[in-house]
């Protein structure tokens, strides 16, 4: 096998004509910055975590590119091109479309940011325009973000600059939102099951040889999609259940304000430091719990 490319958590390998294979390190990645720190069957958990979902997604009638789990930490998928915008038009077939669609069910995260800026209103989440938006709010209804997948930093775009750049049709963009909300009902019953709230997340799309769709690449795991615990979230406490806690590690250390100040100013951007050896093994074993919380499977 032929190694293609190097992600931020897993390796590219080129099988044969038709196929890649994923294999999943123990790397970890915030703010588009890898941290010089690995994270003990973080891979794995995110390979098997994947795994689950696709096979939960072909059963609903989705279409994926998943082919075979290879345990511990690799998966063989259908393989499609990763194409510039230049190459893409409308009926371009087997490429990679070039969007994270992110899918909102409670304010967090940057939308929390973002509502705290002023730059989300609350008629904008659906709420009414005097209602006073709190960490942790359901959204009346899901919200629906799109980024750019393939530039060096994502950058929120229009529904009309996602469409432009991903070669989309308005039906074939309604067709992709319409996939992930039914995904996302999908996890949210499977994860109640076990007390969990699934808060929001991110998929990837791609067209098959005949312009089908299907879903790609990873999904519905601790670093895609953020997740809280029922019983604490219904005590007013929100515990961060994925890699939002290593988010949430450099926000308090001052190394994300210092970043955003170097990007905002077009200054260098600082070196992303080291997790302590405690963080390490408390997001180790976070993984894993969170991998046995998620699919209802035991890690060991």
């Amino acid at each position: 096998m032929k190694l293609i490319r190097q992600g931020k958590v897993k390796d590219v390998f080129d099988v044969d004509q038709h196929s890649l294979e994923f294999v999943f390190s123990d790397k970890i990645s915030v703010f588009d910055k890898i941290i010089p720190s690995l994270i003990p069957h973080k891979g794995e958990t995110l390979c098997r975590s994947s795994a689950f979902w696709f096979q939960v997604a072909r059963s609903n009638g989705i279409k994926t590119h998943f082919r075979e789990l290879i345990p511990p930490n690799r998966m063989r998928v259908e393989k499609v091109q990763v194409l510039p915008y230049s190459k893409i038009k409308r009926k371009t077939t087997n490429y990679l479309i070039p969007l994270e669609v992110i899918t909102r069910h409670y304010v967090a995260g940057s939308m929390w940011d973002r509502v705290q800026s002023g730059k989300l209103k609350p008629s904008k989440l659906g709420f009414k325009p005097t209602k006073e938006v709190k960490y942790g709010d359901k959204l009346p209804e899901p919200f629906i973000e799109v980024t750019t997948k393939l530039e060096k930093v994502d950058r929120l775009l229009t529904k009309k600059e996602a469409m432009k750049i991903a070669g989309l049709s308005t039906q074939e963009y309604k067709t992709i939102v319409d996939s992930a909300l039914t995904i996302d009902e999908k996890i949210a019953e499977e994860v109640e099951k076990r007390d969990l709230i699934h808060v929001d997340g991110k998929k990837e799309y791609a067209f098959d040889e005949e312009r089908e769709l299907m879903i790609v690449d990873t999904f519905g795991t601790a670093d895609e999609d953020r997740w809280w615990d029922w019983e604490e979230y219904s005590k007013g406490q929100f515990v961060e259940l994925s890699k939002e806690s290593v988010r949430q590690y450099y926000r308090q250390s001052g190394y994300y304000d210092k970043l955003t100040e170097a990007r905002k100013m077009g200054r260098p951007e600082p070196k992303i430091p080291a997790l302590p050896e405690a963080k390490i093994r408390e997001v180790s074993e976070l993984y894993i719990d969170m991998f046995e919380r998620i699919t209802g499977e035991s890690y060991r």
